[in-house]
Order: C-alpha cells, then structure tokens, then sequence
C-alpha cells in the first residue's frame, strides 16, 4: 500500500484433504470420546483455487509514498524508495529497517529533487540506482559507506538549449529505471523518451528512443489535465534485445534494438479476443489522414498504459490498460 510493504505467498490448489479423525467435514472439532475409528486422511481433486496468503508487514518506515520495491539479488534483503529516502531491508525482519540512501534537506524549501524510481543490480548485491525528477540517475555502492550519500557514478545528459521550454524539467523527470538482465545497461523512461545507458559512459544514453514524440505539441493542453504528470513504466524482454513501455489510447510501444524497428499496438476487448491478432497502429500528426490512421487529436488521455510485464524467458506480456489486464503471447506457428 502507500507507505506500509506486505510480503504475500500466492500458491494454487487443486486438491483437499478428507477424512479427518479431529475434525468433521465441516471443520468442527469432534468431541474425542466419540471418536471410537481410525481413519487415514486421503486427498480429493477439486476445482483449482488461487490462494493468496500475507506472511509478512514491514511498516512504520516510510513518512511519503512508496514508489518503489526492488529485491537483492542475495534473496535475502529488498529495498523500498519513496520521495526523499531509501530502505533496505531484511525479509526475516519486519519491524527494523537501514535508510541508505536520505535526500532531505534540513529545510524543506531547499528542496529541489525528489526520489523517483530504484532498483538493485540483477547480479552485484551491493550496486543499486535510483532516478531524480530531474532526470538524473545515480548508482550507489554499498561497500562505500553505510548511508550512500555520495554515488559512485552519475548519469546525466546535457539538455539541448534550442529544446528549452516551461516543461522541459517536468518532462524529463525519470518515472522508471530498470537494469537489462545482463547488468550492462540501464534503461529509463521519462514523459516522452526511452533512453539506454551504458554503466561505463555517464554523460549521455547510448539509445533514445521516441515514445510519442507527436504529442510534444500537446503538453500545454497535458499540464492543464494532468496528464503530463503520469508515471509510464518500461520493460526488457528476456534477452535485452527488446524494449516495451506504455502510452495513450491504450496503444503500447515495442522498440527492436538490433532492427531499430519499432510498432505500436492496442490493448482493447475489441482485439482481445483469445488468438486474436494484433494490428500494428499509426498515429497521424498533419491534416491528411490514411483509412488505419488514428488522429492525434482524436487519442483518449483517459486510457493509459502505466504497467507492462515481460516473461523473463518468453514472449509473453502482460499490460495493464484502466481496470484491465491483458496478456499476450507471440504467435506459435
């Protein structure tokens, strides 16, 4: 929730016991005097059941929303992030938690950057990164000290002057970061972009990749609905070879690294139909509109992809559009 993180264990079930000697089938506990046979409990097929069960609540950590929960790669501790710091935490342990990393300063008017997304490194249980809403991104190592004030690499590039307007800090505030799965790279996103970056080059991402650079035009009409301020997430496929993020009228883009080939598809019940096939989408910025176009103009800002998930080893994606999940999978031929 907000500010309090629960551990949940999630098992199916498609058996039950019967034949208890204590209980009845009920479940009521049978008085043991009456009890004058023996029997062995078997187990009986039944309708398969989702059981979701809490385990754990670690709380009382976090005075600001939590933005973000990433698990070490020891499968021993996890870090939480909100605005202003940073928690690791051990799963055994749900009432003490280290702060690691802490931005706020001693009067709150000298704020000027928060918190906005944080993960650990896939495979070095010590290095994690966290973004800013001023579109940098820091990576910290905890073999340094035991609060990670000073990082140990600083990514950040350069704003072109000729691109400078009254949004330009709203827009480059980083809503996701996320390592690849080989650890190499990291890659965020902000309100229009996608950008890779390189771990050994600080200065500026070595891919960037136009979400949906046609609504650049648009973000005064964003900021008065709000809109400019949604937080888009962006995923790796298993092999880092692909990139998907989220964006509006529930289209969702996919971006092909090695073919620098991109599409835009649509999660809607009219094309969810199961073994259905998804249409690539267009969106037209000028006048002339083709028949399988969609006008800018005409995209609903109300329907937004925020939360996509790829399998860690096969091409399924699951997408979250409004009230609805999705999940697709590459054609078998």
């Amino acid at each position: 929730s907000d500010k309090t993180v629960k551990l949940w264990k999630v098992s199916e079930r498609d058996k039950r016991p019967e034949g208890y000697n204590l209980k009845d089938e009920d479940g009521r506990l049978r008085d043991p005097s009456m009890i004058t046979v023996l029997r062995v409990p078997v187990l009986r097929p039944m309708d398969l059941m989702v059981e979701a069960t809490p385990r754990r609540v670690f709380a009382n950590a976090h005075t600001y929303h939590i933005n973000s929960i990433s698990v070490n790669s020891d499968y021993e501790t996890y870090m939480s992030a909100d605005d202003l710091r940073i928690n690791l935490w051990n799963f055994e342990i749900t009432n003490q938690s280290f702060n690691i990393v802490d931005i706020k300063p001693a009067n709150m008017e000298e704020l000027t950057e928060v918190i906005t997304a944080a993960e650990f490194h896939p495979h070095q249980c010590n290095t994690f990164v966290y973004s800013s809403s001023k579109g940098t991104i820091r990576l910290c190592d905890m073999r340094t000290a035991a609060l990670c004030d000073r990082h140990a690499k600083f990514f950040e590039e350069p704003e072109d002057p000729s691109n400078r307007s009254f949004f330009s800090e709203i827009i480059s505030s980083i809503s996701d970061v996320k390592f690849s799965h080989s650890g190499r790279y990291i890659m965020t996103r902000d309100y229009l972009t996608v950008k890779v970056w390189d771990l050994n080059m600080e200065n500026r991402p070595i891919e960037t990749y136009q979400v949906h650079d046609y609504l650049r035009s648009k973000l005064c009409s964003l900021y008065e609905n709000d809109c400019i301020f949604d937080k888009f997430e962006c995923v790796w496929n298993g092999s880092d070879s692909v990139i998907m993020t989220g964006s509006y009228n529930n289209f969702f883009r996919m971006f092909d690294r090695n073919t620098k080939r991109d599409v835009t598809l649509e999660a809607s019940r009219e094309n969810s139909k199961p073994r259905a096939i998804l249409k690539p989408r267009k969106v037209c910025v000028g006048g002339k509109r083709r028949k399988d176009e969609i006008s800018v103009d005409s995209l609903d800002f109300s329907k937004k992809i925020l939360h996509t998930a790829w399998h860690p080893s096969e091409n399924i994606i699951a997408v979250a559009a409004t009230n609805n999940l999705y999940i697709f999978q590459d054609k078998v031929n």
